[in-house]
């Protein structure tokens, strides 16, 4: 759409100043006269794992947010926040802002670094929950995973700062690099989990991990900077006792897509929630 026929639908790539790398997503500056069914289609024409738009304006830098996969309405998307904060930043300036997201709210501090903007977001209170056996022997056989591959250090969990992730450590690179699932069975189990993603990590440091998102549920194979589940998963390390209350962490995602991109994880002591920060630009 362009300015004759409706609001303008901006494309930014977040987690990665490349516009080839990151994680795209629509964004959406002025959606107050989308309706739900029109804000689906957008982001199913656009094709990318989810777009963001703001459906109304209530303060000095605050806003309602709502985000869409190609396939449905989903809580919270992180790398389209991080999109959306930089579109807004660009167009206003650095600064403090809030999103009223579906999962609650979601203060954003964009700055300028050198000649580059980021945005760190800070996540909605998460919490962890075991899963259930079958279910976890299901997830497996859907991605093809001998339970033998898995990293017995981090064990299964679901974890949640604002969508739910099920959390699977591989223990070899090789391991993780190697994704090819059944896409029906996989999106079955999800809807009935209520899964966003699946983080797929393999930890190659005490504070660096790859990480891989499968997102059928989006109509996605695989999602390529997946700040929602950085968060989640931030919040998994600190209460396995993986890492120290207070650390930085630093994800790399999609060089398996061919679209690298950088996450940071901040943990900071007294405050359960978990900021995830990276950069980002415009695409075109």
């Amino acid at each position: 759409m362009t300015a004759d026929s409706g609001p303008e639908i901006l494309r930014y790539t977040a987690f990665s100043s490349d516009p080839a790398g990151g994680n795209p997503a629509g964004v959406v500056l002025d959606a107050a006269g989308l309706d739900e069914e029109h804000m689906l289609a957008v982001a199913a024409e656009l094709g990318y794992s989810e777009s963001a738009f703001l459906t109304e304006r209530t303060g000095e830098g605050a806003y309602t947010i709502r985000y869409f996969s190609p396939k449905a309405e989903v809580p919270f998307c992180g790398h389209a926040t991080v999109a959306t904060a930089l579109a807004l930043a660009e167009r206003d300036g650095p600064g403090e802002l809030e999103f009223a997201t579906p999962a609650g709210p979601v203060p954003v501090t964009v700055v300028r670094e050198g000649g580059e903007l980021r945005a760190t977001l800070t996540s909605v209170a998460p919490h962890i929950e075991e899963v259930a056996e079958a279910d976890l022997a299901e997830a497996l056989a859907a991605l093809d995973w001998p339970a033998a591959d898995l990293d017995p250090e981090l064990p299964p969990r679901i974890a949640y700062a604002g969508a739910r992730h099920l959390v699977l450590a591989a223990a070899t690179r090789e391991r993780l690099a190697e994704l090819a699932y059944d896409f029906a069975r996989l999106e079955a189990l999800m809807h009935r989990l209520e899964l966003t993603t699946l983080q797929l990590v393999w930890r190659e440091a005490p504070d660096v991990f790859h990480v891989r998102d499968p997102f059928p549920v989006g109509g996605v194979v695989e999602d390529p900077a997946t700040g929602a589940a950085a968060a989640a998963f931030g919040a998994y390390a600190r209460e396995l006792g993986l890492v120290p209350e207070a650390s930085a962490l630093t994800l790399h995602q999609g060089t398996d897509m061919g679209r690298p991109g950088t996450l940071t994880v901040e943990l900071r002591a007294g405050d359960p929630r978990v900021r995830v920060s990276g950069t980002g630009t415009r695409i075109g």
